[in-house]
């Protein structure tokens, strides 16, 4: 991790955030569900046709629900994401989700609440702790990218799996979302 944090001396993690609309909890959760196995340039994409749709907005839960499912389609999500952001539109208006009430509850409370949700999984859950609640010590150990990542910088000869992601973010701890953060930066930045 030394070698990467000299290499980007200058590096600010959070600042590729700036390239995205503003979002509250459930516009990060739709921006995760969005990016579920696609690349960061097709998640943006889609997130700007969904925005054309809503007036340039993201919309809230009550806007997604009431918008046709074959609408949603026709931005490019799939049928099950737009099942689970019915879903989760629904879950955030039944339980008064907010971003405040969100904050409020540990890692281990909100990865319990919102993947009781269909289509929502530890890695969509740890990139909305890290990007909407800005957590200091969050690892997406099942993240591709990561995994690709960490092979290089810890010149491993294979991939390395989620528990070994884990065991080898225990060294990061308690900035393992700062160091997931600089190894995305060399994965994408070329190391």
């Amino acid at each position: 991790m030394a070698r990467l944090i000299a290499k980007y001396a200058d590096f600010e993690p959070r600042a590729w955030l700036s390239e995205l609309p503003k979002l509250d909890a459930f516009g990060t959760l739709i921006f995760q569900v969005i990016g579920q196995q696609l690349s960061l340039k097709a998640t943006r994409a889609i997130l700007a046709r969904l925005r054309a749709h809503f007036h340039e907005r993201m919309p809230t839960p009550r806007q997604l629900l009431t918008t046709r499912p074959a609408r949603l389609r026709k931005v490019g999500l799939s049928a099950r994401k737009v099942a689970t952001l019915r879903a989760l539109a629904k879950k955030f208006l039944r339980e008064r989700l907010t971003l405040a009430r969100l904050n409020k509850l540990s890692d281990a409370e909100i990865l319990t609440l919102l993947t009781t949700v269909p289509g929502i999984g530890p890695w969509t859950v740890q990139g909305f702790l890290i990007i909407a609640l800005n957590r200091g010590d969050v690892v997406l150990s099942g993240d591709l990218a990561l995994r690709r990542a960490i092979k290089q910088a810890y010149a491993l000869d294979r991939l390395p799996s989620e528990d070994e992601v884990l065991e080898i973010s225990q060294a990061w701890r308690p900035y393992r979302s700062l160091a997931t953060a600089y190894l995305f930066r060399s994965a994408f930045g070329g190391a």
